[in-house]
């Protein structure tokens, strides 16, 4: 026995490309089906797309697409509708839909697709695909449709799928009336009412405001009875006319639940069966736009009459349940439907805790819980007077569900309903966020689907957190893994999340754990690996080639690193992982690694973005020690080293704007850094900003403590490193250095010999024998001209302007008040615009200098 269409199947208004029978074969009961038809059927419809999308995947240009759509308008034109017409409108609806350009069919072409559309004697899957492509080519002039075209309820859906796509309002209000109508008159409720609701849902979350008042209350009415009152039969099997058949064979039997027992009470969307009759596909259809109409109605607001009404009936002598039965009859249509939703979700989340059969239904379960509980949400905001209702059957589901992993997903919408409802009803919702921040993360961050939910959670409720923000920040190492695994998805998710989750406590522990990212992806996809089997394990599993990753995993050596990585919460201590990096090294070629190694620069920026509104001087400072220690002690993963250091580069000099007094605070560390950048590192990104800041903030004027003795220790430190690069000869091991790390530390040095002028004599002799140096010869084929050229000028600029040594102190080291605010921008290898006009005097005035 099969279970129930699906609430919201895309089959039911026409919104997919595929034919009608395939998708009818995907979900409606077919007798005695087993239970992976389902399954089979969504297989064959991605096979068949995944072949129809590779066929269209190269560029149709202008011309080739006239020439199909003739081709398509004369198949339409003959009313040729047999197969060719199919595969010409698939191709045609694909050509339109894979692409981000609009597409421009011809005139002809699209008039012919709408007659086809409201044509009565064209087939169901060609009307489905002419309405397929005419939504593809919204917003359209040339569209002639009205919902008066169609001739039944079946194109009237399909038409108006179209024509609300147009985007138009007064379109959608039109809409909207027509099919509220169709779905008000009194005609027997047949087939034609299952192709109007999704209408109608769609119609009202494009335009709340376009169904009046008392048009939303009576469809609200018959949602609530649709809820309730569907048949408890199944339906009738199709008299196969044979000589053996008899109608006692054909008599359809009770609805069965999802364990295989008959039902006792009403049906719902978990109700199974092998054959549905109607009023059971609008029970199905009803549910899956109920919560969106609900949250269109807005509150509760009974009237005084209904409360007279209540008061006369709980006076009565009527027997209880007559009163009750009464009283619900006598409910407001608003919360008539409230009220039988309320019975409805009870209902599901009774029928969830049985053991089904078969996977899908498993699946339709735990789809139904996240659904119901949800429901109940908007329920109990809309009336508070449910909740002490709904509370025991949340309460209780809450406490079956924590120890079952499989319906872990329905955790996320019950502490949504406790953030909203915890306090009215006397529950601790910091225990309910403790377990779902602490256990969930750690056990399922390999779920794409709950990775993103539990994120857009996050997103969606920081208001509610309250006091428990303290614990979504110190959570933020459990948070990461959902990052780690699934960065391409999560990446914009958690730059929205990141300003929330930062703060001073917890800022420098973050940035850590933003560099060691990739290495987290590295650890998570080792410690899932290493739960499997061997047997279970993919052929492309990169352990399987290095096996010492797995043992790695067991040393007791690292295990106090893994530990450290794979921690649940801050722990506000910080390790150093060189040795795990090499652990993990075997797997730095992972596409999934390398997938999160380009997304880290992403986050880097929206972390400093946000830190650098709450700064102090002193998290400025620990955050600059911390990028000079992390700058050679990342994962080595292609690319990732060079990304990280121009992201650190520009940030190093954010922050000692941020709080200039650090250079001299860290003068120890920066002459650390500056005396180990030999080789290789001279030529980085961070090398060129760390100076650039040492020129720039090593000055009395911005810290009283900054001493002749400091800048005479940072001088002779990068004049041997500038010695260093200039003199050494690019190799495999050591490429050539840039010239703006040359041009940015000559422009150092001047502007700490100008602080202290017993280093003039020096630096003029070193910026001569640089610019000697750029005009030899030897050095050309090595750096180029264009790179000599700029040592060149740069040399002579600053040595004319060191002959004016007070002139030079101004321009170099121009004070507050002259430097706020700036009329250029010193932006790493270009001196202030003065230093070129300056130069230009001493060029044509050379007679006025002195001596």
């Amino acid at each position: 026995m099969r279970h129930a269409a699906r609430p919201g199947s895309r089959h039911r208004c026409g919104h997919c490309f595929a034919s009608r029978p395939c998708l009818e074969r995907a979900a409606r009961p077919q007798g005695g089906g087993g239970g992976g038809m389902l399954a089979t059927g969504t297989e064959s419809l991605l096979r068949q797309a995944s072949v129809c999308l590779i066929l269209v995947s190269r560029e149709v240009g202008a011309e080739e697409l006239g020439r199909f759509c003739a081709r398509v308008s004369a198949l339409l034109q003959a009313e040729d509708w047999g197969p060719d017409a199919l595969d010409a409108l698939r191709r045609l609806f694909l050509i339109v839909a894979a692409t981000k350009y609009s597409r421009r069919l011809e005139p002809t072409c699209v008039a012919l697709l709408q007659t086809t559309l409201c044509s009565p004697r064209c087939p169901e899957r060609l009307q489905l695909l002419c309405a397929a492509v005419l939504r593809e080519m919204a917003p359209s002039d040339s569209l002639s449709l009205s919902c008066d075209h169609a001739q039944s309820s079946r194109q009237l859906g399909l038409v108006a799928s179209v024509l609300l796509a147009q985007g138009d309002p007064q379109q959608v209000r039109t809409v909207g009336q027509c099919v509220i109508k169709v779905l008000e008159s009194r005609q027997p409720e047949g087939p034609s009412l299952t192709y109007l609701l999704p209408v109608v849902s769609k119609v009202t979350s494009l335009a709340p405001d376009a169904l009046p008042e008392e048009q939303t209350k009576a469809l609200s009415k018959r949602l609530g009875d649709w809820l309730r009152y569907a048949s408890v039969q199944q339906g009738a099997a199709h008299a196969s006319g044979g000589f053996f058949s008899t109608p006692r064979a054909r008599q359809p039997g009770p609805v069965t639940e999802v364990d295989g027992t008959v039902a006792t009470d009403f049906f719902t969307v978990l109700s199974t069966g092998q054959r549905f009759t109607e009023d059971q596909r609008l029970n199905v259809q009803a549910f899956s736009m109920l919560r969106a109409w609900l949250l269109q109605g807005g509150p509760a607001r009974p009237g005084a009459a209904d409360a007279d009404d209540r008061s006369e009936l709980e006076g009565s002598t009527v027997s209880v349940l007559s009163a009750a039965s009464a009283a619900s009859h006598l409910l407001p249509p608003a919360e008539w439907l409230r009220e039988k939703a309320l019975e409805y979700c009870q209902r599901l989340l009774e029928q969830s805790g049985r053991r089904a059969l078969r996977k899908a239904d498993s699946d339709l379960q735990k789809a139904c819980l996240v659904e119901a509980v949800l429901v109940l949400d908007v329920l109990c905001r809309q009336d508070p007077s449910f909740l002490y209702r709904a509370l025991p059957c949340v309460r209780a589901l809450r406490t079956r569900l924590c120890g079952d992993t499989a319906c872990v997903r329905a955790l996320l919408p019950i502490a949504q309903f406790f953030l909203h409802h915890g306090e009215a009803a006397a529950v601790d919702a910091d225990a309910v966020c403790q377990h779902l921040f602490t256990r969930i993360p750690s056990e399922h961050f390999h779920s794409p689907m709950l990775a993103f939910e539990f994120v857009q959670f996050c997103r969606d409720h920081l208001v509610l957190f309250g006091s428990n923000l303290d614990l979504l920040r110190t959570s933020f190492p459990n948070l990461f893994k959902f990052l780690a695994w699934s960065s391409p998805a999560l990446t914009s998710g958690f730059v929205a999340l990141l300003p929330v989750l930062v703060d001073a406590g917890t800022a420098v522990e973050m940035l850590h754990l933003l560099l060691d990212l990739p290495s987290l992806t590295a650890a998570l996809d080792l410690q899932l690996r290493a739960s499997q089997a061997a047997s279970e394990r993919p052929l492309w599993d990169v352990s399987v080639r290095a096996p010492g990753c797995l043992e790695a995993l067991r040393d007791p050596q690292a295990q106090g690193l893994f530990q450290h990585l794979l921690r649940a919460k801050a722990s506000g201590t910080v390790e150093r992982l060189t040795p795990l990096h090499q652990l993990l090294q075997p797997l730095a070629s992972c596409a999934r690694v390398l997938q999160c190694a380009q997304a880290v620069p992403t986050l880097l920026r929206a972390f400093f973005a946000a830190v650098t509104q709450f700064a102090s001087g002193a998290l400025a400072s620990q955050l600059a020690l911390l990028l000079l220690e992390r700058s050679d002690s990342l994962f080595q993963v292609e690319g990732y080293e060079a990304d990280v250091h121009r992201v650190l580069s520009s940030q190093f000099p954010a922050l000692c704007k941020l709080h200039p007094p650090l250079v001299v605070e860290r003068a120890k560390e920066l002459l650390e850094f500056v005396g180990s950048l030999g080789g290789p590192r001279s030529t980085g990104h961070m090398l060129t900003s760390v100076v650039w800041a040492i020129g720039e903030y090593l000055s009395v004027s911005w810290d009283r403590r900054c001493s002749a003795e400091q800048i005479s220790r940072f001088f002779e430190a990068l004049e041997a490193l500038l010695f260093e690069v200039t003199q050494s000869r690019p190799s495999a091991a050591l490429p050539k250095c840039p010239p703006q790390v040359i041009t940015v530390l000559m422009t150092t040095l001047t502007k700490l010999a100008s602080r202290s002028q017993d280093l003039i004599p020096r630096v003029s002799l070193l910026l001569s024998k640089m610019r000697t140096l750029a005009q030899s010869p030897a050095v050309g084929p090595v750096h180029g001209e264009d790179d000599l050229g700029a040592v060149r000028t740069r040399a002579t600029e600053l040595l004319n302007l060191l002959k004016m040594p007070s002139v030079a102190q101004f321009v170099l080291t121009p004070s507050v008040e002259v430097s706020q605010p700036r009329y250029h921008r010193d932006c790493n290898t270009a001196l202030p615009l003065a230093l070129d006009m300056v130069s230009r005097l001493l060029e044509r005035e050379a007679g006025l200098l002195p001596g």
